[in-house]
C-alpha cells in the first residue's frame, strides 16, 4: 500500500471522526469540483493538523530515543571500563616516554663556560721587616752626607727612609751612582713587589727592577751590580702563598671550578700582576741576568703563564700575560725551542679536561710569530692525542680514530665531537705536513664530509647542529 493511499485513509478517519460522517459523503466531499471552496479550505486544515500530530509523535519518540541512549551509554561505560583503563595506561606511558626523553636532553653533558679556579686559598706572606736595612752603605752614605743634618736619620728610620726613596723613585738614582744594589736592598725591594699590601710600595718595587734588568748603556746602568737575583725557586714559592692550585694537581680534574666563595683570601693577589711583569722582564733581559738554571724551568712558567687564561679572574691581565708569554717563547734558542715545544704541550695536554678549558688553552697562544704557531698546533696535537688515546703520535692514526666515530649512533656524544673538531682544525691550520702528506689532508675532507653531511638536520641533540655547521664551513677551505 503506498504513502498516499496511508495519508488518505488517516485523513478519512480523522474526518470521520470530527463531522459524524460516513465513508461515502467523506468521498464524495473529496471529489467535490474545487469550486466548492469551502470544503477545499476545510479538508487542508484537517491535512495541516494530522502532519503537526506526527511531528508531535515522531518528536516525542525521538526525546524517549535520546533518554534510552543516555541510560544505555552508562551501562556501557560500566562494561568498557577496562578498555578505558587500557587507554588511559596508554596515554600515561607515551606521557612517562616523552619526560623521561626531556629528562635525558637535559642529563646530557652539561656545557659549562670554559674556566678553572686557578688560585685558591692565600697562605701567609713572609715577613717584610727588615731591620738590617740600617746597617747598608747605601743608607749610611745618606747619613754621613751634609743633608742628613737636615733629615736627621737614625739606624731605626732606615727602611722608612728608603721607602720614601723607592716610592718617589730616587732609589734607582742612588743605586746608579754607587755602582751596584746590596744584597738587603735587592732582597727588601723584591719581596715589597711580591707581597707588599701597599700599592705604591709594591708597584715602586717593580718599577725599581725592571729598570735594573732592561736599561741598557745609554742611561749607565749596565755598570750596576746587582748582589743578589732571585732564582726560580723564589718565583715559584710566591705562587704557592698565592695559592697557586696546578702545582699540587697531577691534572685540572683536582682543580675546582669557577665560583663565587666571597673569601678574601681566595683568589689571584693583587700582587700577581707585577709577578708577571718581573717575570717577563727577566726573560726580556735572559742574555745579561738568567733567573733560570735550565730549560725546564722556563717550560714550566710558560706552562704556568698559559694556565692562567683559564681563571676568568684574570681576564683583565690578558694583555699583560701574553706579552709574558712571547716574553718566554723567545727567551730560549732555536735548539732549544723545538724540544721544549714539545715538553710545554704534553705538559698542559695530559692536565687538560675534555671540555672547553682545553680549546681555551690553545686559544689563549694567540701570537702570530711562528713560535707560537708552533706551540699553539703542538698542544692541539697533544691534547687530542691524549683524549683518543692514541698509541702511536701519528697524524695519520689520530684522523683514523676521528673517522671511526660513528655520528650517526644515537648515544654520540656531539660535544666531544665537536671538542675534537676544533683541536684538529688548529693542529692542521697552517701546518706544513698537509703538503708533506697528502693523505692526510684527503682524510681531513673525508672526516669533515662525515661530519657535515651523516647529522641530520633534525638531530636536536646538544651541539649536534654545531658540529655540522662547523664542519660544514671548514669543508669549503678544502682544496681537493
Amino acid at each position: 500500500m503506498t504513502d498516499l493511499k496511508v495519508e488518505t485513509m488517516a485523513v478519512r478517519k480523522l474526518i470521520i471522526e470530527r463531522n459524524g460522517r460516513s465513508a461515502e459523503s467523506t468521498q464524495h466531499i473529496i471529489d467535490l469540483p474545487s469550486s466548492k471552496k469551502k470544503v477545499v479550505i476545510g479538508l487542508d486544515d484537517l491535512l495541516t493538523d494530522f502532519y503537526k500530530e506526527k511531528s508531535k509523535l515522531l518528536e516525542k519518540e525521538s526525546k524517549r530515543a535520546k533518554v534510552r541512549k543516555f541510560y544505555n551509554s552508562n551501562d556501557d561505560d560500566e562494561d568498557d571500563e577496562p578498555t578505558l583503563n587500557k587507554k588511559e595506561t596508554f596515554l600515561s606511558n607515551m606521557v612517562d616516554d616523552f619526560e623521561k626523553q626531556v629528562e635525558e636532553i637535559k642529563s646530557e653533558i652539561e656545557i659549562d663556560l670554559w674556566g678553572l679556579r686557578v688560585f685558591g686559598v692565600q697562605k701567609a706572606p713572609p715577613s717584610l721587616d727588615f731591620p738590617q736595612l740600617g746597617s747598608c752603605s747605601l743608607f749610611h752614605s745618606v747619613m754621613n752626607n751634609e743633608v742628613n743634618s737636615v733629615l736627621e736619620l737614625s739606624p731605626e728610620k732606615g727602611q722608612s727612609f728608603l721607602e720614601e726613596l723607592l716610592i718617589h723613585g730616587w732609589l734607582t738614582d742612588l743605586v746608579v751612582k754607587f755602582g751596584r744594589v746590596e744584597e738587603s736592598v735587592a732582597s727588601w725591594t723584591f719581596y715589597l713587589m711580591l707581597y707588599s699590601l701597599n700599592e705604591d710600595l709594591r708597584t715602586a718595587a717593580c718599577n725599581f727592577w725592571c729598570t735594573l734588568l732592561l736599561f741598557k748603556d745609554e742611561v749607565g746602568l749596565s755598570s750596576v751590580r746587582i748582589e743578589w737575583l732571585p732564582s726560580y725557586i723564589d718565583l715559584k714559592s710566591a705562587l704557592e702563598v698565592y695559592g697557586y692550585l696546578l702545582y699540587s694537581s697531577k691534572d685540572f680534574l683536582s682543580v675546582p671550578e669557577m665560583s663565587n666563595t666571597g673569601s678574601a683570601s681566595e683568589g689571584p693577589p693583587q700582587n700577581i700582576r707585577l709577578w708577571a711583569r718581573y717575570v717577563a722582564a727577566c726573560c726580556q733581559a735572559r742574555n745579561t741576568v738568567s733567573i733560570f738554571s735550565d730549560n725546564s724551568e722556563a717550560e714550566d712558567l710558560l706552562s704556568v703563564f698559559i694556565t692562567f687564561f683559564l681563571d676568568r679572574q684574570l681576564q683583565g691581565l690578558s694583555l699583560l700575560l701574553n706579552e709574558c708569554v712571547l716574553s718566554v717563547i723567545n727567551a730560549f734558542t732555536d735548539d732549544d725551542w723545538c724540544f721544549s715545544c714539545e715538553r710545554v704541550a704534553k705538559s698542559l695536554a695530559i692536565r687538560t679536561h675534555k671540555n672547553l678549558n682545553c680549546l681555551r688553552l690553545v686559544e689563549s697562544i694567540s701570537g702570530v710569530d711562528s713560535r707560537s704557531k708552533q706551540l699553539r698546533r703542538e698542544v692541539a696535537f697533544q691534547c687530542l692525542a691524549n683524549f683518543l688515546g692514541a698509541k702511536v703520535l701519528d697524524g695519520d692514526e689520530i684522523l683514523r680514530l676521528l673517522m671511526l666515530i660513528n655520528v650517526k649512533d644515537e648515544n654520540c656524544n656531539f660535544f666531544q665531537v665537536y671538542i675534537y673538531l676544533a683541536l684538529t682544525e688548529c693542529w692542521l691550520y697552517s701546518n706544513s705536513l698537509l703538503e708533506e702528506k697528502p693523505l692526510i689532508l684527503e682524510m681531513w675532507g673525508a672526516y669533515l664530509r662525515s661530519c657535515s653531511c651523516q647529522i641530520s638536520s633534525t638531530n636536536m641533540k646538544s651541539y649536534a647542529s654545531k658540529v655540522r655547521n662547523k664542519a660544514s664551513f671548514l669543508i669549503q677551505s678544502i682544496v681537493t
